[in-house]
């Protein structure tokens, strides 16, 4: 499912317009966006939490030529599902 299929279903279910499911998806995602930038997590309880979490540097290899490189530490998004929903996948 891509971002178009999401605003289209969940327009059928609700009765909102494409355009105004289109606004607030945007905004839920812009929000999340910006609380994750500034270091913030989002949490939504029974569907799961959007955090940062620190990648410690380490050193890896050029699979092109095979010579060690560094890379460095970097913060990275992620997201931890929470009960409910890990129990409506199963």
């Amino acid at each position: 499912m891509n971002k178009t299929d999401l605003i289209n279903n969940i327009a059928e279910k609700s009765g909102l317009t494409k355009k105004d499911v289109e606004t607030v998806l945007n905004g839920f995602l812009g929000e999340v966006t910006d609380a994750l930038s500034s270091g913030d997590k989002v949490q939504l309880i029974g569907f799961g939490t959007f955090e940062t979490r620190k990648r410690n540097g380490r050193t890896g290899r050029n699979p092109q030529n095979g010579t060690t490189i560094s890379i460095p530490e970097s913060v990275i998004p992620a997201f931890k599902a929470g009960n409910k929903l890990k129990e409506a996948v199963k």
